[in-house]
């Protein structure tokens, strides 16, 4: 299998997604979460400094996708994309879909194979996967990885079960583990894909 390096031109391989629904508020009932500008804008600039190959925001609310259609559209052929050509590039990365199912299907016509299934929250899990572990085998090309980031308080119990692997949380030294999912997905990023 050939292999490839996160410092030769990225990981072409490897999408993220970010999952608006289904997804738990604080009371753990599933809810839709809101898209916001700051998420689409931080998460793809992050997916396109590490050389991800797509950015997948995931709502079905037809409301939610038409906003996240509208940011897109200003800074991809409006008075953003001339102003700001770093974050157009960026952005070319994002893709609106309506379910992880249609995020899935798409990827495998894109790769012509399964991608597999990698979640992430901030609880350790039985199906825990280290970050060395997971960036060697994206190294190899062929294999298509979807990270999946959760809104609100976090992924279902219903997409870990779906899961080829779930990624080990980012700890901290003290009790408390709420980071934004634009810093966490930074953070990940730079784990799994920054040049050492």
């Amino acid at each position: 299998m050939q292999q490839m390096s996160g410092a030769c031109g990225g990981y072409p391989n490897v999408s993220i997604a970010l999952l608006h629904h289904p997804v738990y508020d604080k009371n753990r009932q599933v809810v839709h979460t809101a898209v916001t500008n700051l998420d689409i804008h931080d998460i793809a600039r992050s997916a396109r400094t590490f050389g991800l190959s797509r950015y997948y925001l995931v709502t079905p609310i037809p409301g939610q996708q038409e906003l996240a259609g509208r940011i897109l559209r200003h800074w991809q052929e409006g008075w953003g994309a001339t102003y700001n050509p770093k974050r157009k590039a960026a952005l070319e990365l994002v893709r609106v879909a309506d379910s992880l199912d249609d995020v899935l299907a798409e990827m495998e016509v894109r790769f012509g194979r399964p991608a597999k299934l990698v979640t992430t929250g901030a609880r350790i899990h039985p199906r825990n996967v280290t970050f060395g572990r997971l960036t060697e085998l994206m190294g190899v090309r062929e294999q298509p990885y979807l990270i999946v980031f959760g809104t609100g308080w976090g992924l279902t119990e219903e997409v870990f079960d779906r899961a080829d692997m779930v990624l080990e949380p980012i700890k901290g030294p003290g009790e408390y583990n709420h980071l934004s999912v634009r810093s966490a997905a930074a953070i990940i990023m730079d784990r799994l894909f920054g040049v050492r």
